[in-house]
């Protein structure tokens, strides 16, 4: 018997495509991963609907696209240090990730891609809007795109991570999301990346900076870096780069955070959202 042919439908022009035809739950055989690999090198980001996941089963599909890696600020599920629990209470006024991001931009070598799954959601609200880095570089002009050949950023977990943000943001709140408290001098690191790298598998540019971590170019100041910086902030998440993603129980999405930025709109209030992620290890930019 052969397998079932998976069916892809984009669901915006920039990015993105929900993936029907697998039950996620049931090991994939090798063709059925070859075809969700290639669909999420095409499309960026990929989700599944009304998928039922134990913990393992999200934690073996994950695995199936490399090692997983274990957040290194964050507090994991207890007897699963693979998980991160993405909550917001309906008390809680900040949700997690709040803003354009890539994950862990400022490791040695930042995560391939996230695989996020749906315990609970709002009614109506928190949705996650994903751009297109690709696109982002491509549009640039030919003067830009020459400018910021060779350029390194320094990327840092400070603005997340570090004493003076959680001191401002979190303290006192009883924030459902525990961040570890041991780690706020390794937060203010710095790890230099490319402003472009390029991607492993597709051969193709993309911008690799983000307002989250990416902190200033090699060689000049935090002030001297900004003009640059904040124009490519802005222009990375146009919103003919985007896509948005609607949430149920059950969804679950895999964004290539080699490409792509995120963003979890906070406009819930009042109401629970929980999630599971898990990361899968990526390389060294070039």
């Amino acid at each position: 018997m052969t397998d079932q042919a998976i069916e892809v439908r984009p669901i915006a022009g920039a990015l993105g495509a929900e993936i029907f035809g697998v039950d996620l739950a049931k090991p994939l055989s090798n063709a059925q991963f070859a075809d969700i690999h290639q669909a999420l090198l095409d499309h960026l980001v990929i989700f599944f609907r009304d998928q039922d996941l134990t913990i393992q089963q999200h934690k073996d599909f994950g695995r199936r696209f490399g090692p997983l890696e274990l957040d290194r600020f964050v507090v994991p599920l207890e007897g699963h240090p693979e998980i991160m629990v993405v909550s917001k209470e309906p008390d809680e006024k900040r949700n997690f990730g709040n803003g354009w991001h890539q994950d862990v931009l400022f490791q040695e070598k930042p995560a391939l891609g996230s695989i996020l799954y749906a315990l609970q959601t709002p009614p109506i609200g928190g949705d996650t809007m994903f751009a297109n880095q690709y696109l982002a570089y491509e549009s640039l002009s030919d003067g830009m795109k020459a400018m910021l050949d060779g350029l390194r950023a320094a990327n840092t977990a400070e603005g997340g991570y570090g004493k003076a943000t959680l001191a401002k943001n979190f303290d006192g709140q009883g924030r459902s999301i525990e961040i570890r408290r041991d780690r706020q001098e390794e937060a203010e690191r710095e790890m230099l990346h490319p402003v472009v790298r390029t991607h492993p598998e597709t051969g193709r540019k993309a911008l690799f900076v983000c307002n989250a971590y990416t902190k200033r170019l090699e060689g000049m100041t935090v002030e001297e870096s900004a003009p640059l910086l904040h124009y490519l902030y802005r222009h990375a998440v146009r919103p003919e780069f985007t896509c948005r993603f609607d949430w149920r129980k059950g969804s679950l999405a895999f964004w290539d955070n080699r490409c792509t930025q995120h963003y979890p709109i906070n406009d819930y209030q009042g109401h629970r959202r929980l999630a599971h992620r898990v990361t899968v290890g990526g390389d060294r930019p070039t």
